[in-house]
């Protein structure tokens, strides 16, 4: 493997691990605080609604961050990030939907929203970089 593909390799995975560290830092501190319920408690859909919010935002950061550090066709590896959320949200979502695990429309939103949130954090990373 030449140094270019492990430096896509990490600038995706760099990515990934923000948001999945980043999300659930956000999911602990809302638990404790109270505003979600105690775990294994289901979000009903106001406390659904705020988590997609804070993960569509933590997402496009986790984009741009790996655009940033790719080492060339940045859009690309956002788009990539987006490719593999959508895959890990689709079994997320045929894992959970029906099961009482709260609303069905929170799972399929994930798996749904990943590409076009990673393709703005992309987009931002381009914009403020003059990089196509």
């Amino acid at each position: 493997m030449n140094k270019t593909t492990k430096r896509s390799i990490v600038a995706v995975v760099v990515g990934m691990l923000a948001i999945i560290v980043a999300t659930t830092a956000v999911d602990i501190a809302l638990h404790f605080a109270g505003f979600f319920p105690p775990l294994g408690v289901p979000l009903d859909n106001r406390q659904s609604l705020m988590a997609l919010s804070y993960r569509i935002v933590i997402s496009i950061a986790g984009a741009w961050l790996t655009a940033r550090l790719a080492p060339a066709r940045p859009m690309k590896h956002a788009l990539i990030l987006g490719a593999i959320g959508t895959v890990l949200g689709a079994m997320g979502a045929a894992a959970t939907v029906n099961k009482g695990l709260g609303p069905a429309w929170y799972p399929l939103s994930l798996a749904v929203l990943a590409v076009p949130q990673c393709w703005a954090g992309g987009r931002i990373f381009q914009a403020r970089h003059s990089v196509s």
